[in-house]
């Protein structure tokens, strides 16, 4: 890794559940930190699942994607203060169907050379809530 161009990823992410649990989806995209090109749109229907799953399995994808672009850094950006502060090591992962996708999370976030997390407003986290309720609606 130490002999890749660094590449920064800046990455929006939201799930979405109609009913808690209920029809799930996830959403995200990537934009290129530098240019601001936007670099991937992501949806997925999830079923049925509960909205916190629906916004760790966007982290998952996203990250997924990110590291097969080449990310070497990237800042996650969520309206999930809950997962957020999950990711930042603040409050820990207790429910047994979130733990495997955290562990998932947390090693590819140890392949990069570096992240951060931030929790922003709704208001600035369209795209992916319009994404993640694609995702949703790909289940109907």
């Amino acid at each position: 890794m130490a002999d890749r161009q660094p590449r920064r990823l800046l990455i929006y992410t939201d799930g979405a559940a109609r009913g808690n649990p209920g029809p799930a989806g996830l959403g995200a995209y990537i934009r290129d930190a530098d240019t601001g090109e936007v670099l991937a749109e992501l949806s997925r229907f999830l079923g049925i699942r509960t909205n916190n799953y629906a916004e760790w399995t966007a982290v998952e994808d996203a990250l997924r994607e990110a590291l097969r672009l080449g990310a070497t850094h990237v800042d996650l950006r969520m309206d999930s203060e809950l997962v957020a502060r999950q990711l930042s090591g603040r409050y820990r992962v207790k429910h047994p169907d979130l733990k495997p996708i955290h562990a998932s999370v947390m090693s590819m976030l140890a392949q990069l050379r570096g992240y951060t997390v931030g929790h922003v407003p709704r208001e600035l986290n369209r795209e992916a809530d319009r994404l993640s309720n694609v995702g949703v609606d790909q289940g109907r």
